[in-house]
């Protein structure tokens, strides 16, 4: 596998911005949005199509590989002297500047004013500092499915750890970097086999090492990303193949493979099985629009889809706490139907309150964390519109 092309010059999706990768953030935050208006509905128990409206959060897969590729791909280009990364504490400042401030509007927001989601200290705690998945009984009403953020940030942190541990592999050593994140990967389907002692109510299967494959599909695209033509870019580019490989993927995730109907806790064996087809469905997506890019895509980089991925972020943090307020404003009674109803307004809702957001809070601030930053450099010029920066993922 050749590392650097005859060109000198980087592949075409090892830099720069992809715009189709924004559009596929906000397919993958109107998923999320999808299987939890399912459950609530109980649209999940339909004999015909529930197991597939259900098995929609594999969303989730998507997003945490979409986190993978975009923050790992830096390391990967620079292992190959495709620029250098960015340095940690950057990196961690601009994490943090990219979701703790929307993050923590809704969080206080659907604390203090929605019906039930209330809590003591510890439900304030551990939504605050997104330790959820580690302190029992603090994803309320609202605000549950931030357990997948409070995972996204354990990722994020860990993410200097393992270009630390990869840093040697460069050069001509950095084709062995593959093959360790592949290793790495396949380890990690022990982890939901180890008998890990947790408190009452809190499961270890729910934390990043059981879904580091999910992650790892966007390490190795990004990997790919960085080197020249392989069987893997010649795969890619066959686009209705990789298309067949992604539906067949989720189609077997929908079967007993990809676990039990509705939220029953997954044996072992299911569990993994839901993580390699989670995993395999969202490489099969990513890779054509990394791996052989054609320009501006014609449904992902179209400007609603664009928007929509602006807003990819708010729809995530906002839509159940949206989806609680729907029930009662329309007299609608939980998990008894009215699934394509709740979802046509929980979805405008959801957009509105997002893009919302996203104007009044997520922008703002990052406007002035690049205005920090270009002043301490000593850099002049005005900020960069959303749509001319490097995609940063919604995790989520």
């Amino acid at each position: 596998m050749t590392n650097r092309p005859d060109t000198g010059m980087s592949p075409r999706g090892a830099t720069g911005f992809l715009p189709a990768l924004e559009g596929m953030r906000g397919f993958a935050a109107v998923g999320v949005l999808i299987t939890h208006v399912a459950f609530q509905t109980g649209a999940v128990h339909d004999p015909v199509i529930g197991r597939v409206w259900g098995r929609f959060d594999l969303a989730v897969a998507l997003f945490f590989a979409l986190s993978g590729f975009l923050l790992w791909r830096p390391h990967a280009a620079a292992a190959r002297g495709y620029g250098v990364a960015q340095p940690t504490g950057r990196y961690l400042v601009s994490r943090a500047v990219r979701i703790l401030p929307a993050y923590w509007t809704v969080v206080c927001l659907v604390l203090l004013l929605l019906p039930g989601a209330g809590g003591g200290w510890r439900v304030w705690v551990a939504n605050l500092t997104l330790v959820q998945v580690f302190m029992p009984l603090t994803l309320t009403e609202g605000l549950t499915q931030m357990w997948s953020l409070s995972v996204e940030v354990a990722f994020y942190l860990l993410l200097p750890v393992l270009a630390l541990a990869l840093c040697r592999l460069r050069g001509n050593a950095a084709r062995f970097r593959i093959p360790v994140i592949l290793a790495a990967c396949a380890l990690s389907f022990v982890w939901v086999w180890l008998p890990v002692a947790t408190p009452e109510h809190i499961h270890h299967d729910n934390w990043l090492p059981g879904y580091l494959p999910w992650f790892g599909a966007g390490m190795l695209l990004a990997e790919l990303a960085t080197v020249a033509s392989t069987w893997v870019h010649r795969l890619a580019a066959r686009r209705g193949l990789m298309a067949a490989i992604a539906v067949g993927a989720f189609a077997l995730a929908t079967t007993p493979l990809g676990g039990p109907e509705g939220l029953t806790d997954l044996e072992p064996w299911q569990y993994n099985g839901k993580i390699l087809l989670g995993a395999v469905m969202s490489a099969a997506l990513l890779a054509p629009l990394v791996l052989a890019p054609r320009g501006n895509h014609r449904i992902l980089a179209s400007p609603a889809a664009l928007a929509v991925g602006r807003w990819s972020y708010g729809i995530f943090i906002w839509h159940l706490a949206v989806l609680s307020i729907v029930f009662p404003v329309f007299g609608i009674l939980p998990f008894q139907g009215d699934f394509w109803f709740v979802l046509a307004i929980t979805l405008a809702l959801s957009i509105a309150v997002a893009s919302a957001s996203y104007a009044l809070v997520e922008e703002p601030v990052r406007r002035e964390f690049h205005r920090r930053t270009r002043a301490n450099r000593g850099d002049s010029g005005t900020v960069a519109s959303p749509s001319a920066t490097s995609p940063t993922t919604a995790a989520n």
